[in-house]
């Protein structure tokens, strides 16, 4: 009877396999585990072994080839079952006293029929399944078998009779591997590690949240009681493969690296991680770019890019990782330990070496003040990873001293703690120098136009909103100053803050500039209400703030609230002396009980002219803060209303009614009163007529 042909997929040619295998980004280069492989290669011995056995067997060609042409009738072709049976029965039997032989049209159709259970599978899900007992799934208990054949075959002395079967048994599972190599590189792409990207905690864009270690799981635990590899992430981040899976993919590793597949096992895994998490990085928005590119981004697209980096590295070292360590722990969990955690320390150096080259480039940029609040959040987010790195390090470190053997991924470990306080210090020393500018900014900022109406300068609004915000990272800047502080501002006092030094000296070099500024303005009076305003808005800013109140202290906000009540004793001086002399009787307007009429007029004409140049000058100075201006208006009316008023009533009777006092008295007091409540809002008016 004839010999049934395989059913081979197309998909099991070796030149299509060979494509795929080279198609796929192997260049990322191999990790050093190939000491860790199995004593077995067969895939090198049955290159050896075939040298051997084709030139010990070149003499029995012909009766192999007829043993082709006319192999035996059989009733019916034997299934896989039965043809396992044969080979198990084989491979007992060379480990006996009594060794078993077996034909070469067994092994043909073993490896026949090995090939259609291949073909069968493709499209099937469920063909990697462990069963219910842990027994391995037929396709793979088969592949399995195929290679203990393979390696039993490679074995046999030259002048074996088994040249042909080994030809055909070693091809087979060549090209079996090269199928379980793609499933493997296709079951470790599942879409779901994108989507668990996009819906796991990935942290604060600020870096302000609580930030979570990562979980280490022992390889040899119950993957159903942990995700399966997830962790790290915390109980509401979905882990990236379902315990099903990653027993699927355990057992598929397992499967290459018995057979001596070991680097391609490890490179697959490699690339299709990576690519995964590159993946992942890409869902949440964050692209790869150049130092050159970064370097010369505008500061608008950068600081978006900024923060989608600070996003994305909260999710890599807060999820992604712990997540890979647990993934490569599971499915290598069948080899030495050394494997898995050589594999996962290659994702991590590729991961953080790919993000820190960002932190670098922005580090390099151009400072300006504006780009400190984003060089912080990076820093701190560079600064909080070192823990889970540690961690990482710690749990590696257990292993080494359980298995008393060295292992290198410690130092590879240790190497990107390294580098993140590598990047950590460039983007402190960054910070610091940025905050430090700003005593340039203002010594810089000499401007010799006075602001109009005395109101709160620009420079003043910038740098107490700019401190204010600063003070809401006040513990880190605290540390970046530790660490990159000026010697000429600590001044070498035990137990002192470098960053409270550096923000007092900022203070008193705004203070000073306004001061200076100050006296742009003519008017004395107006000079004052430039002082009085930006002093409030200082002091406001201080007392509205926790963080930058404590840095400053009370001291200073005292020393500020002293200062205010001299500007206004040195405006009411300015403005309202000489107005309240005017209302005076110094003898001049009576004399020996009588009151000198010329004497009078004067001063009603001087009270008037004097009330319309203040209206019309300091209705158009700007106080903004409402609380001020209504201080300084009920201050002003108190002295100057009960003034005016009782200066009317003692001489309004003086002039006749009619025509001669309305030409002299043009106020009454509740005029005054509206003319003082008029004051300070920014628009110039003429003085009221007097009212009926």
């Amino acid at each position: 009877m004839d010999r049934i042909p395989p059913q081979k997929s197309s998909s099991f040619s070796p030149a299509t396999f060979r494509e795929e295998r080279l198609g796929r980004n192997l260049s990322l280069g191999a990790i050093k585990i190939s000491e860790h492989a199995p004593a077995v290669r067969v895939k090198e011995e049955a290159e050896e072994g075939r040298g051997g056995v084709d030139n010990a067997g070149a003499g029995e060609g012909e009766g192999a080839a007829g043993e082709e042409a006319a192999p035996p009738e059989e009733a019916a072709e034997p299934d896989l079952a039965m043809l396992s049976a044969e080979v198990d029965a084989f491979l007992a039997g060379r480990e006996g006293d009594a060794p078993t032989s077996i034909s070469e049209v067994t092994l043909d159709k073993f490896a026949s029929a090995v090939e259609q259970e291949m073909a069968q599978s493709e499209g099937d899900d469920d063909k990697w399944a462990v069963g219910e007992n842990g027994e391995a799934a037929p396709l793979l208990a088969a592949i399995r078998r195929i290679s203990a054949l393979a390696a039993a075959l490679t074995a046999v002395p030259e002048g074996s009779k088994f040249t042909i079967g080994v030809h055909r048994v070693t091809g087979v599972l060549h090209r079996a591997m090269a199928f379980v190599e793609d499933e493997f590189h296709t079951m470790l792409e599942d879409p779901r590690v994108a989507k668990a990207a996009q819906n796991g905690d990935t942290g604060s864009a600020t870096g302000k949240s609580m930030r979570r270690g990562p979980s280490f799981n022992h390889a040899g635990g119950d993957p159903a009681s942990d995700g399966g590899g997830g962790g790290g992430g915390g109980g509401d981040t979905p882990p990236p493969f379902p315990p099903e899976t990653v027993d699927r993919l355990r057992a598929m590793a397992d499967a290459m690296i018995a057979v001596g597949y070991m680097t391609e096992c490890t490179q697959v895994f490699l690339v299709a991680r990576r690519n995964a998490l590159d993946a992942s990085l890409q869902s949440l928005g964050y692209e790869k770019a150049s130092i050159d590119d970064v370097v010369r981004m505008a500061w608008e697209s950068l600081e978006s890019d900024v923060a989608t980096w600070i996003k994305a590295f909260h999710h890599t070292i807060n999820v992604s990782l712990s997540a890979e360590h647990d993934l490569c722990a599971r499915v290598f969990a069948g080899c030495d330990a050394a494997v898995g955690r050589a594999i996962f320390v290659d994702l991590a150096r590729c991961a953080m070496l790919q993000m820190l080259n960002f932190t670098e480039a922005v580090a390099m940029t151009k400072r300006a003040a504006e780009k400190l609040f984003k060089v912080l959040d990076m820093y701190e987010a560079v600064r909080d990873a070192a823990p889970v790195i540690d961690a990482f390090i710690a749990a590696c470190s257990t292993t080494d001293a359980a298995a008393d053997e060295p292992d290198t991924t410690t130092d590879a470990l240790t190497d990107i703690k390294t580098e993140l306080a590598s990047v950590r210090s460039r983007l402190g020393e960054s910070a610091a120098a940025i905050f430090c500018d700003l005593e340039s900014s203002i010594r810089a900022d000499a401007g010799k136009q006075p602001v109009p109406g005395g109101a709160v300068h620009p420079l003043t609004r910038y740098l107490m909103n700019y401190l204010k915000y600063a003070c809401e990272y006040k513990n880190t800047l605290e540390q970046v100053f530790h660490e990159h502080h000026r010697t000429d501002i600590d001044a070498d006092d035990e137990g002192s803050d470098p960053f409270a030094a550096q923000l007092m000296e900022v203070m008193e070099l705004l203070h000073d500039n306004l001061e200076a500024k100050s006296r742009l303005y003519k008017d004395p009076a107006l000079c004052s209400i430039f002082l009085m305003n930006n002093g409030r808005y200082m002091l406001q800013k201080i007392r509205g703030s926790p963080e930058i109140n404590a840095v400053v202290g009370e001291a200073w906000s005292r020393k500020r609230s002293t200062d205010l009540r001299q500007y206004h004793k040195n405006y009411q001086r300015e403005t309202w002396s000489r107005v309240l002399t005017l209302l005076r009787d110094d003898g001049v307007i009576t004399v020996k009980g009588s009151v000198q009429k010329p004497v009078l007029k004067e001063r009603f004409k001087q009270f008037n002219a004097a009330m319309d140049e203040i209206q019309r000058t300091q209705g158009a100075w700007v106080v903004s803060d409402e609380q001020l201006q209504s201080e300084l208006r009920v201050s002003i009316a108190a002295v100057v209303v009960p003034a005016y008023r009782s200066f009317l009533g003692r001489f309004s009777q003086s002039f006749s009614a009619g025509r001669q006092a309305e030409k002299y008295i043009k106020l009454s007091a509740e005029d005054l009163e509206a003319i003082i409540d008029e004051l300070f809002d920014g628009n110039a008016v003429s003085m009221p007529r007097r009212r009926n």
